[in-house]
């Protein structure tokens, strides 16, 4: 636990229930503190409830082969995670881990169902956010399937910029690991490593050890339209 706690109008139940709804989740949530590396929930793990990020980062991903991991899709403020393990038997089918040191804003699947009953408002826009991610992770398997590896890296590069944003540098404000990259794009280390020499030698990117910055956000559309 932290003793910083959510404000009840950044993360996506609080922007989305009834202004009267919120009284009665200032009583119930749990405010939650999880450091860099943290798991958050894992893969198969029995579903008690929701989360809502407050601030920091998060990988959502999920086993792929034997010793590999597919992530998913990242979450910085603001966005929910493990709602997918509400529709499927109970169980996360994904996990989770903090990229950043992460608060979280936590409610039971008892609140969650009754929040369903007397808010249909969040329950419709939860509802499009699964049509959503739905659609996201359609066009993720078809480029994992079609798309060129340069091009899954620049896409996973402007990804990571437009979720987490950038520093006063303009460098991308999470720094993300080389590996993490490779298991957004469904490559290699060794493959992103080499395909950042070269994008660096372009300066169509800068480094600073884990730091990235796009310093040509067109030259990488032309790599992902190019796919």
């Amino acid at each position: 636990m932290q003793n910083g706690s959510c404000n009840l109008n950044d993360c996506f139940l609080c922007r989305h229930c009834m202004p009267e709804w919120k009284a009665l989740i200032a009583i119930e949530k749990q405010n939650v503190f999880v450091k860099k590396g943290q798991t958050i929930f894992s893969e198969g793990d029995q579903v008690t409830g929701i989360y809502f990020v407050y601030s920091g980062a998060v990988k959502v991903h999920q086993s792929w082969g034997s010793e590999k991991e597919l992530i998913v899709r990242f979450a910085a403020k603001g966005d929910l995670l493990g709602h997918r393990g509400l529709v499927k038997q109970h169980t996360y089918p994904v996990s989770a881990t903090a990229l950043d040191d992460t608060l979280l804003c936590y409610i039971t699947q008892e609140l969650l169902e009754a929040t369903f009953k007397t808010n249909p408002a969040f329950t419709y826009v939860l509802m499009q956010q699964y049509a959503m991610e739905l659609q996201q992770a359609e066009q993720r398997m078809r480029n994992l399937a079609l798309m060129e590896v340069k091009g899954r890296v620049a896409e996973t590069l402007l990804t990571i910029e437009s979720v987490f944003g950038k520093d006063k540098e303009k460098y991308i404000s999470i720094p993300v690991t080389r590996q993490d990259i490779a298991s957004h794009a469904g490559t290699t280390y060794e493959t992103v490593f080499k395909l950042f020499n070269e994008l660096t030698a372009q300066k169509i990117i800068a480094t600073e050890g884990k730091r990235i910055k796009i310093s040509k956000p067109g030259k990488l559309k032309e790599l992902v339209g190019n796919g």
